[in-house]
């Protein structure tokens, strides 16, 4: 549980930076931008799949 929410943070931070970017036209940043919030949002999608499919939510899992 503790995971997905730190991953979904961290996507929210990555979608944050990547509107940032565009406003700056910074391409360079927008590509790291991008590639964090493509990465750390399919992890965010996928736990949060894991968790629901196994009902996963409490230690022991």
């Amino acid at each position: 549980m503790a995971l997905s929410i730190i991953f979904g943070l961290v996507t929210l931070f990555a979608l944050w930076a990547v509107f940032r970017e565009l406003k700056r036209k910074n391409v360079f940043a927008l590509g790291f931008a991008f590639l964090t919030l493509a990465v750390f949002g399919w992890f965010t999608v996928m736990t949060v799949i894991d968790l629901f499919h196994t009902g996963g939510w409490g230690a022991g899992h």
